[in-house]
């Protein structure tokens, strides 16, 4: 493709690296990511996966822009409290950058349509917040065979990791099943320091860029876990379950159902 002025301006620190170069911002402009949730983690990827020049982002989130949102979701505003949070998403990546084409999805992730919702992207990222939500993800992704970036955070830590369908761990080799009802509601009202997202999501956006260039080293059998209070970082090596209800060698889960995920939120 032959670049306008201004975008030869915009990319230039990325077209000046070897890693990237014209070729690589033309990959990342025409590259289709699909990303769960617009808060905490979702407000970083998106910033900077549409900074990159990531020409096609998706963002599905069913939820409104709230005052207690404002602490880490750095993608909304004071002026977008009551807005659907994909609405107040779309609006501020496209001011950013028009080259992102965003696409809101105010909507709920669930059984009946994740699968139709992803197939045409090339890269999900699970910004979720809850289990059910992070699950269903993952197993969406490996029967589709779709790269995936997931992340969670929960008050001075974080973690995530890649998965690569057919090539490495998936999110169920981890945690086999949905832990029990008591944990997700502890772990759902645990707190949370505003910066930690930014962190998890920044590295998050990161991952996505490596992979749609094709450089660098990913989170492939590998658990990246931050911890704020100390500012550590360590890596957990993941080998892939041969077990795993999903992608093991006997997987019982081959399609999605309802009974397998029960009430979560995107």
């Amino acid at each position: 493709m032959v670049f306008s002025e201004a975008q030869i301006q915009r990319y230039s620190r990325h077209i000046i690296l070897s890693e990237v170069g014209s070729a690589g911002q033309e990959r990342l402009l025409a590259a289709k990511v699909f990303i769960v949730g617009a808060g905490g983690l979702g407000s970083p990827v998106g910033y900077y996966l549409t900074a990159a020049g990531v020409g096609n982002l998706a963002l599905i989130d069913d939820d409104i822009v709230e005052l207690s949102n404002l602490q880490r979701q750095i993608v909304h505003s004071t002026k977008t409290l009551g807005v659907p949070k994909v609405d107040s998403a779309k609006a501020a990546l496209e001011a950013l950058n028009p080259d992102t084409r965003v696409r809101p999805i105010r909507e709920r992730l669930s059984c009946s349509n994740i699968m139709e919702y992803i197939k045409d992207y090339d890269i999900v990222v699970d910004c979720s917040d809850n289990f059910p939500t992070r699950f269903l993800v993952n197993d969406a992704c490996v029967l589709l065979k779709k790269k995936l970036v997931s992340g969670a955070i929960l008050k001075f830590e974080g973690q995530l990791t890649t998965v690569l369908p057919g090539d490495g761990h998936c999110y169920r080799c981890l945690f086999e099943d949905m832990p029990p009802a008591g944990i997700l509601n502890t772990l759902q009202v645990g707190g949370l320091i505003g910066a930690i997202p930014g962190v998890i999501g920044t590295l998050q956006a990161l991952e996505v860029i490596k992979l749609i260039l094709g450089k660098g080293r990913i989170l492939k059998e590998r658990l990246l876990i931050f911890d704020g209070l100390t500012t550590k970082f360590r890596r957990v090596k993941i080998r892939r379950n041969p077990e795993c209800p999903v992608c093991g060698e006997h997987p019982r889960i081959i399609s999605l159902s309802e009974q397998e995920y029960g009430a979560g939120e995107s």
